[in-house]
């Protein structure tokens, strides 16, 4: 399927050819507009439009905020925004893109199609901006969300060799748990800690994360190792098959170790990092909503329990 986007722009595509071609990033050249295009919409937001805007709807909320509590929620919008975004554009890919559906195993490694590049590409401007941040906001975010929005800019970026076209969109569902977080920690600074909506919203929450996450992460995570195991012991003289089209990236078909240590070992560490969230995900909720047992007239935090 075609990229749906707008062309290219010629003048941006020269200027990077080398640098891609001097770094394997054969299809990059062809989406390096969506990269800078989705970099600066999320900077607007961020910088320009989150700021006025929620001074405006909310002043009582937004201008008591700290000022690092308003770092926080400025990119709390621009999340908001990029994850409801690239999850729409990544379940329209999957539905409508009839070639990626039919991929084989050489097509899911290494092959590529216009639509599913510009998921990958729309997500690589927004880590790129992501990345941005935690390192101008480092003393606010911390090492932790840098060291995330630069494994989540390198992972995309890779990408663009092209490998993995096919797998771009599978794990951009794991977005679909965002909109629900984003909205608790809303409504924590808006004052609506412990209400019903933060209540039914932290349910969503937890089931959408456990099923996008958890199962549909582990399914697909089964997936792409299984793709990786049968790559590497194929024999690559013998041609599966594969369009043209879809295969005018893939060149001699490599796959070096080091790349697939890297997206391997990536896969089963934000694995385990679903899990441990999920598990601290549940525990917040409880804090907010599960009232603490009481012993002989004393709560277990040591508050007397009233008359």
């Amino acid at each position: 399927m075609l990229d749906p986007f707008f062309a290219p722009i010629p003048i941006l595509t020269e200027a990077v050819k080398p640098l891609c071609d001097y770094l394997s990033l054969k299809s990059l050249p062809l989406h390096i507009h969506e990269i800078l295009f989705a970099f600066g919409f999320y900077h607007i937001i961020f910088e320009y439009l989150a700021p006025p805007l929620s001074s405006w709807f909310l002043p009582k909320q937004y201008k008591q905020l700290s000022y690092e509590s308003k770092l926080r929620w400025n990119m709390h919008c621009a999340s908001m925004v990029q994850c409801c975004n690239i999850t729409m554009l990544a379940l329209w890919t999957i539905y409508s893109d009839n070639e990626r559906r039919n991929m084989n195993l050489e097509e899911r490694m290494w092959g590529y199609t216009g639509a599913a590049a510009l998921v990958q590409a729309l997500a690589t401007g927004y880590f790129l901006f992501d990345l941005v941040v935690m390192v101008r906001y480092l003393d606010v975010f911390g090492l932790g969300m840098l060291a995330h929005a630069l494994s989540c800019l390198i992972t995309y970026t890779l990408g663009f060799r092209p490998i993995f076209n096919y797998y771009g969109c599978v794990f951009m569902l794991y977005e679909l748990s965002t909109p629900f977080l984003n909205i608790h920690w809303f409504f924590d600074k808006m004052g609506m800690t412990g209400t019903r909506a933060q209540l039914y919203n932290g349910i969503a929450l937890l089931v959408v994360f456990f099923s996008c996450r958890l199962v549909w992460g582990a399914y697909s995570s089964f997936n792409i190792y299984r793709d990786v195991w049968n790559a590497l012991h194929f024999d690559r003289s013998v041609k599966i098959g594969g369009t043209e089209e879809m295969m005018q990236f893939a060149g001699g078909r490599s796959l070096p170790m080091w790349l697939v240590v890297l997206y391997m070992s990536g896969h089963v560490t934000l694995q385990a990092l679903n899990v441990f969230w999920f598990g601290k995900m549940i525990a917040a909720v409880k804090k907010r909503f599960v009232k603490a047992p009481q012993q002989n007239g004393v709560q277990q935090n040591g508050v007397k329990k009233k008359a």
